[in-house]
């Protein structure tokens, strides 16, 4: 996996069309791309450990402490 300078993270609230990829209740990282949200998407490091492009609708945006966005990346 690639590491990225700018970490955000959301929950999952939704996955009707990819319960494969995504579990709801679970943390994702969100990798910044504006051509992405220009179209209401997020492109999110899924279950397969690649970045895909899902609905904005389907996460929350949450804000982590330095000590806890450290821990879930070197988790990944």
């Amino acid at each position: 996996m690639e590491h990225y300078t700018e970490h955000r993270f959301v929950i999952c609230i939704r996955n009707d069309e990819y319960p494969a990829s995504l579990e709801t209740r679970k943390i994702y990282e969100a990798i910044p791309d504006q051509e992405a949200e220009k179209h209401h998407q997020l492109r999110i490091i899924d279950e397969s450990g690649e970045d895909y492009f899902y609905p904005e609708e389907y996460f929350v945006h949450i804000e982590l402490s330095k000590a806890a966005e450290e821990a879930l990346v070197k988790a990944a």
